[in-house]
C-alpha cells in the first residue's frame, strides 16, 4: 500500500513544483509592475478595447458585459470610499477631518489603486475568455440592460458624491497644497549691483 501512495505523491510533486514556479514568476512580474501605474493602465485599456471589439464583432454575450459592468461599479465604489466610513464607524482609527481646524489626515482608500487595477484587469480577462464559450451567450435584449446599468450607475454615483460632500473628502490627490505666504523681497527688488 505504501508504494502506491508514494508513487502518486512523486508524480504530483513535479506538477505542483511547476505550478509553484509559474506562480512565483507571475508574482515577480506583478510586483515589478507596481510602480508603473501609467503603463499598467495603458495595458488594461488595451485589454478593455480587445474585449469591447470582440463583443461588438460577435454581437452577443451582453449578459457577461452587464455582469462585468456591475462588478466594475462595485470596484469603483470601493476605490472612491474611505477605509473607515465615518457614517458607519465613528471610531478612533484614521478618520477624515470634518472641520477646517482638524488635523490633516490623508485619504486612505478602502480598495487601494493596485488592487483596483488588478481586479479590474482580471475581470476583463475573465470576461474575454468567457466569450469563447457559447453557454454564456444568453439571448437578452441589451438596450434594457444598458438602460438599467446607466440608472444604477447614476444613482450609485449620486449617493457616493453626496457622501463625499457630507464628509468633505476628495478621493484624488490634486498635488501639494500651495500657500499664499509672503513673497520674497529679492525677487521684487530687481537685480542687485555687486
Amino acid at each position: 500500500m505504501e508504494g502506491v501512495g508514494a508513487e502518486g505523491a512523486s508524480v504530483a510533486s513535479p506538477v505542483a513544483q511547476w505550478g509553484h514556479d509559474v506562480w512565483r514568476i507571475y508574482q515577480y512580474y506583478l510586483d515589478k509592475s507596481t510602480p508603473h501605474t501609467v503603463y499598467r493602465w495603458i495595458g488594461t485599456l488595451v485589454a478593455v478595447a480587445i474585449y469591447c471589439l470582440r463583443v461588438c464583432y460577435i454581437q452577443g454575450f451582453y449578459i457577461i458585459a452587464y455582469g462585468l459592468g456591475i462588478y466594475i461599479l462595485n470596484l469603483l465604489i470601493g476605490f472612491l470610499s474611505p477605509l473607515v466610513d465615518p457614517e458607519i464607524d465613528p471610531s478612533d482609527g484614521p478618520s477624515l477631518p470634518t472641520k477646517g481646524s482638524d488635523e490633516f489626515k490623508p485619504f486612505i482608500r478602502r480598495l487601494p489603486e493596485f488592487k483596483f487595477w488588478y481586479s479590474f484587469t482580471k475581470a476583463f480577462v475573465i470576461a474575454f475568455v468567457m466569450t469563447f464559450f457559447s453557454m454564456f451567450d444568453v439571448p437578452v435584449f441589451w438596450p434594457i440592460l444598458l438602460c438599467y446599468w446607466i440608472v444604477l450607475f447614476v444613482l450609485t454615483m449620486r449617493r457616493q458624491i453626496a457622501h463625499m460632500i457630507k464628509y468633505k473628502y476628495i478621493p484624488f490627490s490634486l498635488g501639494k497644497q500651495k500657500y499664499g505666504g509672503k513673497k520674497s523681497s529679492a525677487s521684487s527688488s530687481g537685480s542687485r549691483g555687486d
